[in-house]
């Protein structure tokens, strides 16, 4: 929409609220009433513009940032937004070229049982080694890499490259032949129909164990697509893969629907472990998740867990597994080896624990 004779900014986003409140009312398609809303983004004019396409290009950027913060509303274009679509083009096209260039690198945190300290897996961790920037947290890429695809490339390599590694640690450790390891499936490679051919060639080619080998799914993948999350996760249980649930507690329906799918373990969202105190709310939402659980056969594994206090709560309420930075930062490959010599035979050496106490007394650190 081109608007002339403009005198002012407010008039503009008056015609674009307008335009909201219009497009807000139902309509009536064959019959079904349908709602929507508008994302606008709005380009005001100035000496700089050249060529009307300038314009369009800087509207549709800042429609994009009126999507990015809620949808339904609008927004106006500034350089920092030029800036910003600037810098996001250089990250895909980086990104892009690190997949090829082998830059990308996997680290893993372990999963400790919380009752007896011993190892029972890793969680595997993307990581980017940029060029220029060093090591890339995966909150940098991770919705460029699903915006455009590159996750199913990237989730390929890092279910393959996840499986050698657990299965040398086992070679490498023949008193570890149960030894874990959890990859995270994003919600294109859900959808991807070569996922299932992929997967199997990859069983195939590292010789795991298909029981050594967990896939995690979120929440909100899960209820974005019932009938396709459903058939999928039959076909891992088919396969003998245990499936984790991840992120648990942060959705909205779950528990309705929780029983319906082939599910092992359950992960409690770090968000409720790091601000856990002794009967405080979020200690009776983990406790009410560990019931849940238990009653449908379920075990838990409890992220972020980062306290001595936290691990003393979390085993007083009956929580199998933990993974945090209490037990041990992401380690990177190289150091994987040396990590698992330092902990076998003795593996990790927990406080003391006296489950008819409140609060156990204290031992090492690890």
């Amino acid at each position: 929409m081109l608007i002339e004779v403009v005198t002012a900014p407010e008039t503009v986003i008056a015609i674009a609220q307008r335009i909201h409140q219009v497009l807000q009312q139902p309509f009536n398609l064959n019959g079904q009433e349908i709602f929507t809303n508008t994302s606008s983004g709005i380009a005001l004019n100035h000496s700089q513009y050249r060529h009307p396409q300038d314009i369009l290009r800087d509207a549709d950027t800042a429609m994009y940032q009126a999507k990015a913060a809620g949808k339904g509303r609008y927004a106006i274009f500034n350089q920092a937004m030029h800036q910003h679509a600037v810098q996001r083009l250089q990250r895909e096209n980086d990104l892009r070229r690190a997949i090829d260039r082998q830059e990308l690198i996997l680290y893993y945190q372990p999963i400790i049982c919380l009752q007896t300290g011993q190892l029972q897996g890793f969680e595997a961790l993307i990581r980017w080694n940029h060029p220029e920037d060093g090591l890339v947290m995966p909150g940098e890429f991770i919705a460029i890499a699903e915006e455009t695809g590159l996750i199913v490339p990237m989730g390929n390599w890092i279910l393959r490259e996840a499986c050698e590694q657990i299965v040398k640690l086992q070679q490498h450790f023949p008193e570890l032949p149960h030894l874990q390891i959890s990859v995270n499936i994003s919600s294109r490679q859900l959808n991807d129909q070569c996922l299932m051919e992929t997967l199997d060639q990859i069983l195939a080619d590292t010789q795991i164990d298909p029981r050594n080998l967990k896939l995690e799914i979120t929440e909100s993948l899960l209820m974005d697509n019932l009938a396709l999350a459903t058939e999928v996760l039959v076909e891992f249980r088919r396969r003998d893969i245990q499936i984790s649930l991840d992120d648990f507690g942060t959705g909205y329906s779950s528990l309705s629907y929780l029983h319906r799918f082939p599910i092992n373990t359950l992960k409690i969202d770090r968000s409720f472990i790091m601000s856990m105190e002794p009967d405080n709310e979020n200690s009776a939402i983990v406790r009410t998740i560990l019931t849940l659980a238990h009653t449908l056969g379920l075990n838990v594994i409890a992220e972020g867990v980062e306290t001595e206090s936290q691990l003393t709560q979390l085993r007083l309420l009956g929580c199998e597994l933990g993974q945090g930075y209490y037990f041990s930062p992401p380690i990177a490959p190289a150091k994987l080896i040396n990590f698992l010599k330092t902990q076998i035979p003795d593996w990790l050496e927990l406080p003391a624990f006296d489950p008819e106490k409140s609060s156990p007394t204290h031992g090492s650190n690890p």
